[in-house]
């Protein structure tokens, strides 16, 4: 769960330990390692594995965001193989998944397993053939989230404003903005699930808008109308400086815009919903893109 890294980050000795343990377990080393999901600290794990390793990271991920199951990956979209999973976490607990019947219970399995050891773990996911990558894995991920990094990094350098940087960068819609007026937050059965509520600013002045979460936003109403949702990718970005404010940080009083981004084109196929629309999250709604709204494709 985000909220437990904010305590107790992975260790690089650990997320290489998984990696290792997946080497031992399918009886080869491996060529390179990647990202589950470009977004949030999982982001940056395949570079702490490399840095223990010295294997190269591919510039892909599976999700080109982050979402909270295993399920939601493009791998599972794609029907490949889910099993087998190592983990291992800093207390030496190590355990493989040897198999398992769907991704749901891969899902199901390592979250308990996570639980139960703290929600602080580090997995290696089942391994992959350069094939399977390159038909199913959502490519140049790492290289998009430098870009992105580096945009609002030199709005910032030349006083220029840096939400609006990554909306160029991205092409990305700017929906609502707003000061953080109520945040409801719990961390049940490995996830941080809640909701934040936001009352608007400058034009949106006298409208509010609801976000919910499962460690990351998944949909937001504004004046009790559904307006965004998964797979559109939600982004909190504090007003001033343009940092993204995770779920776990947002706090009552800031204030903020809310970025939505474009999901991968994989995600808005009919497979693609299954896993990761409204109703993979338990929302009776169909998927309406912001984009489709403002007449993108």
């Amino acid at each position: 769960a985000p909220l437990v890294g904010e305590e107790r980050l992975t260790d690089p000795e650990v997320a290489a330990r998984a990696v290792q343990m997946m080497e031992e377990y399918v009886g080869h080393g491996f060529d390179a390692v990647m990202s589950l999901e470009i977004g949030g600290s999982n982001s940056i794990q395949p570079f702490m594995v490399a840095s223990f390793t010295g294997l190269p990271v591919l510039d892909a991920d599976t999700m080109g965001r982050a979402y909270p199951e295993a399920q939601m990956s493009s791998f599972a979209i794609g029907d490949l193989r889910p099993y087998p999973l190592t983990l291992a976490d800093p207390r030496g607990v190590e355990t493989v998944v040897s198999k398992v019947p769907t991704w749901k219970w891969m899902e199901r399995v390592s979250r308990k397993i996570c639980t139960e050891v703290g929600s602080t773990a580090a997995t290696c996911k089942a391994p992959r053939t350069g094939r399977e990558v390159k038909e199913w894995g959502i490519l140049r991920t790492v290289s998009q989230a430098i870009g992105i990094g580096r945009a609002v990094h030199e709005a910032r350098q030349s006083k220029q404003n840096p939400v609006q940087a990554v909306v160029d960068c991205e092409d990305g819609r700017i929906l609502f903005e707003g000061k953080i007026v109520e945040v409801n937050r719990r961390t049940t059965e490995g996830f941080l699930r809640g909701s934040v509520e936001l009352e608007g600013l400058e034009a949106d002045k006298g409208h509010r808008m609801k976000l919910d979460f499962q460690n990351e936003f998944s949909i937001g109403w504004i004046n009790e109308e559904p307006r965004v949702m998964v797979p559109d990718i939600i982004t909190v970005l504090d007003s001033t400086t343009g940092e993204a404010i995770g779920t776990e940080a947002i706090r009552y009083g800031q204030r903020v815009q809310i970025l939505v981004l474009r999901a991968p084109e994989i995600q808005t196929t009919p497979k693609g919903l299954e896993h990761v629309g409204p109703r993979a999250f338990g929302y009776d709604l169909d998927f309406e893109s912001v984009f489709a709204e403002a007449g993108g494709t």
